[in-house]
């Protein structure tokens, strides 16, 4: 498993207050670990530790954590019993599943995600494994801050707002101030990226034309909150991809790819399966690069084949944007539809030059809608996207340009 991120700092502020954490886990060798592992660093702090899910839904409101690292099963009451509960007592909570690598647990945490978890770390199966797992560790310790610093910016406003409506009282203006000067605030938005979903913002990077070209492929990649902003789009996109097919690189571990792609194909109503070696691609087709392997398109004759490889890491992870973007560019050239949705990391940004080098067009996910903003981040900041959205706008616009229409 090789699709950790790392350095993830972006986000915490420096001198800012600790992200405070919870873990919940009835191993107590593993509790313990979590617990040593993310008091260690600086920008955390354990609130609590518990060893099954009624304790830590009892302990929510005191311990008041940003985060929760919830395992799945527990005597007394389970993770997936417990989750909604603990988002109950506080909306904004950040649950990241923790959950070992079977098809079982991959099926539940992917349905934690659609219930409200944030995301999930995949655990070592033993013991032993998790001591030793550094890749574990440092998966786990960047997700935490990311999604963290995440929660508690987004909060800010909400806080800032209601600052000012008690400073307001206080001071008992003569006059209500003009809309102009009061900040427009969604006070339901939270790290789930719940704020306006309208119509795009005034563009805030140098963008690109669409290509003439109509799209023959859609390449998609994506890494944190993927899973959810990748059933939102393909709710959309089914009945516009009849003519093309669509690859996808999710960052994530074997078995949970094969999971994911059985979603994938519910959401669209389209054949939807993990790549093979050596398969063609078919138009109305969704393939999903399996984990732990990178996945590539080449041409060969008059079709189009994927192409598995066991190669090293790229930008830290396996299987990896790039490689694909790349290798779609080289087969399809101008004819190329690129989309980078939610992630950590910068995967995929130099997939996004070479396809916009090859005279295809690239749509990011907006800040705003993003759980984290690396990924379509680092796109947007190459200047190579012809648009940045939030994520209920990606689904209608990516078929309109499937069938043909970039307006």
């Amino acid at each position: 498993m090789a699709f950790a991120q790392r350095n993830v700092t972006a986000g915490v502020t420096p001198g800012a207050d600790p992200i405070k954490v919870m873990v919940v886990d009835d191993a107590v060798v593993i509790r313990g670990l979590l617990t040593r592992w993310l008091g260690e660093d600086k920008a955390l702090k354990v609130v609590g530790s518990h060893r099954n899910g009624r304790l830590a839904v009892e302990d929510i409101e005191k311990s008041n954590p940003d985060v929760v690292v919830l395992d799945i099963e527990m005597p007394e009451m389970d993770g997936m019993t417990a989750l909604p509960l603990m988002l109950a007592k506080k909306r904004d909570l950040v649950v990241i599943m923790a959950s070992t690598l079977t098809r079982r647990n991959a099926e539940v945490s992917l349905k934690a995600l659609s219930l409200g978890a944030a995301d999930y770390v995949p655990k070592p199966e033993s013991t032993s494994e998790v001591t030793t797992s550094v890749d574990f560790r440092r998966e786990l310790i960047d997700k935490v801050k990311a999604l963290g610093a995440r929660a508690i910016r987004m909060r800010a406003p909400v806080r800032t707002m209601r600052a000012e409506t008690r400073a307001g009282q206080t001071s008992r203006p003569s006059a209500p101030a003009s809309p102009a000067a009061r900040p427009a605030v969604d006070t339901r938005a939270s790290f789930r990226g719940a704020g306006p979903q309208g119509a795009a913002a005034a563009p805030k990077f140098k963008l690109r034309p669409y290509s003439s070209a109509r799209p023959r492929i859609l390449a998609i990649g994506s890494s944190t909150g993927g899973p959810q902003a990748l059933q939102e789009v393909m709710k959309e996109i089914g009945t516009a991809m009849n003519d093309v097919p669509v690859v996808i690189t999710q960052h994530m571990p074997p078995t949970f790819t094969a999971i994911l792609a059985e979603h994938m194909g519910k959401a669209a109503l389209r054949p939807s399966k993990e790549g093979e070696d050596g398969e063609v691609l078919k138009p109305g087709n969704i393939y999903v690069a399996p984990g732990g392997k990178h996945m590539t398109v080449e041409k060969e004759g008059g079709a189009v084949k994927i192409r598995l490889n066991d190669g090293p890491p790229v930008n830290f992870c396996k299987p990896a944007v790039d490689p694909l973007f790349d290798s779609v560019s080289k087969a399809y050239g101008s004819a190329c539809l690129g989309l980078i949705l939610t992630g950590m990391g910068s995967d995929g940004a130099n997939g996004v030059r070479t396809i916009a080098a090859g005279g295809g067009s690239i749509i990011t996910q907006d800040e705003e809608t993003s759980v984290v903003w690396g990924m379509p981040g680092a796109a947007a900041n190459t200047g190579m996207c012809s648009e940045v959205l939030p994520l209920k706008s990606i689904g209608p616009k990516v078929s309109r340009v499937l069938k043909g229409s970039t307006r």
